[in-house]
């Protein structure tokens, strides 16, 4: 795999954040709506101002815990993916307001893009939903348990920017040559106990703690309890106040805590986009469980761009079916819940990027405001 390393930078943001947005439902201008087939979940085809976009969630909870949203316009394309845990309370929570803190952020000050822009979008994010467990903590405590991924892409002009929580992963295909071959440029950095960057980062930081990962049932974990290491949400492995009775047993931490176990703070990265650059695959971690990045990228430079999210979903899909020696076809006719033991929610968005639009600072008039249902 291809790997171009990625610097820091800061590039000029014209306050151009603006209009109305919606917190529920979906809304899609000159887009069109979703198909849905079963549990799955469609967005086929549409524009956003540098190129197009196609999305596509399918479903294997009891309850739908991914969100994503899709903002299109003026100031460039923003790209979320939300990948919920413990229920669906916090990525609901972050489609509600992590661009609207975005969006804040950037049209209080000078319109700047920095890291520290985006951190503040995602720490305001954090102490909203923090405040949202103390308000509740009397009448729902599990809310407490439950946390969310999060991975942003904003394009603008000829920059990436590119914020992580968890274990989604954004993928670049960027063409090779002129021989028709195309790479596949992992952009985003994980947070997962089973990478062994994750743990050491996690000793370096509680090097009194022997027991800050273990691993359990096959797989490492913080605290033997969870395996992403940062998240918006589980206040739980934040706040001492928040890990007693009455959440369940198997969440509480015996040894006191003297500071928080899991953090809110991203990896933020930023890339310049080069004529090569053709498309970025933003997914939740479900997807990658069967599909390499490779895999993932020749699928989209060899298939039609129209119904290509949906694509993906299916090839990890018919993955996850071969690996339980079942067929494709009888896969789909298991109802969610019991889905969650083949395949966990799976959300992808395929994002196309036009270099000529993008070199010279133009768009094409598509303004989008899309975002997956809160229930499906």
């Amino acid at each position: 795999m291809l790997k171009k390393p990625m610097n820091w930078c800061t590039c000029c943001w014209e306050p151009i954040f603006g209009g109305d947005h919606k917190e529920t439902g979906v809304n899609v201008k000159n887009n069109g709506d979703f198909g849905k087939d079963g549990l799955l979940w469609f967005h086929d085809i549409g524009k956003h101002v540098y190129g197009e976009y196609s999305m596509a969630i399918i479903q294997a909870n009891q309850i739908l815990e991914d969100q994503s949203q899709i903002e299109s316009g003026p100031f460039g394309t923003f790209v979320g993916v939300y990948d919920g845990h413990g229920g669906p309370d916090v990525a609901r929570y972050v489609c509600d307001n992590l661009f609207k803190h975005f969006q804040a952020n950037l049209n209080g000050g000078e319109g700047n893009v920095t890291p520290e822009v985006i951190k503040r979008a995602f720490l305001e994010t954090e102490n909203g939903f923090t405040s949202r467990v103390s308000e509740m903590w009397n009448t729902k405590p599990s809310i407490a348990t439950c946390g969310s991924c999060c991975l942003v892409g904003v394009v603008f002009q000829q920059t990436l920017f590119v914020a992580n929580l968890g274990d989604s992963r954004v993928v670049l295909g960027r063409k090779s040559g002129n021989g028709g071959d195309i790479n596949a440029v992992q952009l985003s950095t994980e947070h997962n106990a089973n990478l062994e960057s994750v743990r050491r980062e996690l000793r370096d930081l509680h090097p009194h703690d022997e027991e800050i990962v273990v691993m359990k049932h096959g797989v490492w974990r913080v605290k033997g309890i969870i395996q992403v290491s940062r998240s918006i949400g589980d206040v739980y492995m934040k706040h001492a106040r928040y890990n007693k009775e009455p959440i369940a047993a198997k969440f509480r931490v015996p040894e006191p805590m003297v500071m928080p176990i899991m953090s809110a703070i991203p990896t933020i990265l930023c890339h310049q986009i080069e004529s090569g650059d053709s498309f970025l695959i933003f997914a939740s971690d479900g997807l990658w469980e069967h599909l390499t990045n490779e895999e993932a990228v020749d699928i989209v430079h060899r298939s039609p761009r129209a119904g290509i999210a949906k694509r993906l979903v299916k090839a990890a899909l018919q993955e996850a079916a071969k690996k339980r020696e079942m067929r494709y076809s009888d896969l789909k006719k298991i109802d969610k819940r019991v889905r969650r033991h083949f395949h966990d929610d799976i959300t992808v968005i395929v994002l196309f990027l036009n270099y000529d639009l993008i070199s010279k600072g133009q768009s094409n008039g598509a303004n989008v405001s899309l975002r997956s249902a809160l229930e499906h």
